[in-house]
């Protein structure tokens, strides 16, 4: 089933808005959706906070009158609400999220990664120059589909080209439901490029590779120089790691802001419907093959294929999308059976254990 997307491409404007007058949870992103979850009672005796920062050795986390470091739990990410225990702070309640940012990590012990949740605008980060993949930016879009997230397409260092339009125009041939924005990260006209997402109590990440400017335009948003940035590599248009972990930092007008650290691989999971949102045109040729269980493969009277043959859809197109497919079909499998493993060994301890009560 088609989802609904109407809201992913918002009137532009021309300048950042002025911060609105909202209390202070409003202004870490609380929203009615959080307020749902919880009783008044509840909100007394554990006041909610928003993890605005994630260490190796705790969570930072911020609320009306509140800014401590929590214990780091595997199960929370930066951008998540938690109702705060002041007695067992690691106890504390994590809310149900608006949207979430995950990947299978890296490595080959089949575990999911947290990146980011209750996020509202995805800014996907790419460069004109050897860092620009179309293949690398579907993945993130993808990813943002799949969690409902507004991407946005933010192309920089048109400057350096020539020809930066070519690259604009293979941008915008992702998806008609994703906007597409041209800019010099160093320059002023990021503020009022991305302004029509960057709203008061909004919350916005910047994804990417290293050396994109994710951090260079985190810095025009924040209308200062706080967060380190490095030149490219040269030779190879690679960048270096400035950023080295997620954080929220906030605009003067009162937007969140995540810059996060690049990433080069962005395993797909659980984002099949992501995948077929951003290729929707080929999900509707499917609707016209000859059989229904079509791998549109060499089967007689399949839509997709003879799209192909009249010229229609790219043979790139249709291959990225296979790819994409079963990439996260494996994946999913496999974390699927890893969960079900811990679950399996998580019974066996409380068996286990019960047993040894019993014994006493």
């Amino acid at each position: 089933m088609t989802r609904d997307y109407s809201s992913f491409l918002p009137t532009r404007a021309r300048a950042a808005e002025p911060r609105a007058t909202i209390n202070p949870l409003q202004a870490l992103g609380w929203q009615p959706f959080f307020a749902q979850q919880i009783s008044a009672d509840e909100l007394t005796a554990t006041p909610p906070v928003r993890v605005v920062e994630v260490h190796r050795n705790g969570l930072h986390v911020l609320g009306e009158s509140v800014d401590t470091t929590l214990p780091p739990r595997s199960d929370v990410t930066v951008g998540d609400w938690l109702m705060l225990d002041p007695a067992r702070p690691r106890s504390s309640r994590a809310l149900q999220r608006t949207s979430l940012i995950k990947r299978r990590a890296p490595g080959t012990d089949r575990q999911e990664q947290l990146i980011a949740a209750n996020i509202d605008t995805v800014f996907v980060v790419t460069s004109c120059n050897q860092d620009f993949n179309l293949a690398r930016l579907e993945r993130y879009a993808a990813v943002a589909f799949e969690a409902l997230i507004t991407p946005v397409i933010v192309v920089t260092k048109t400057d350096l080209v020539e020809d930066a339009q070519s690259y604009i125009d293979a941008a915008r041939s992702m998806s008609a439901l994703i906007d597409v924005v041209a800019l010099d990260a160093r320059g002023n006209s990021a503020l009022s490029e991305l302004a029509p997402w960057c709203k008061p109590g909004k919350t916005v990440a910047f994804l990417g590779s290293s050396g994109v400017g994710k951090s260079t335009l985190t810095n025009a948003l924040l209308e200062n120089n706080s967060i380190e940035t490095q030149a490219i590599r040269e030779d190879d248009a690679k960048g270096r790691h400035t950023t080295t972990r997620r954080e929220l930092h906030t605009m003067p007008n009162g937007c969140l802001i995540l810059d996060t650290p690049g990433m080069r691989e962005l395993q797909l999971t659980d984002a099949a419907e992501g995948i077929n949102d951003l290729f929707a045109d080929i999900r509707d040729l499917t609707t016209g093959c000859r059989f229904n269980d079509c791998q549109h493969e060499t089967e007689p009277g399949c839509a997709v294929l003879a799209a192909v043959e009249a010229g229609a859809l790219a043979p790139a197109r249709l291959g990225r999308w296979r790819k994409l497919l079963a990439e996260d079909a494996f994946n999913s499998a496999s974390l699927a059976e890893r969960r079900s493993r811990d679950k399996a060994f998580g019974k066996m301890v409380r068996d286990v254990k019960k047993l040894k009560d019993v014994r006493r």
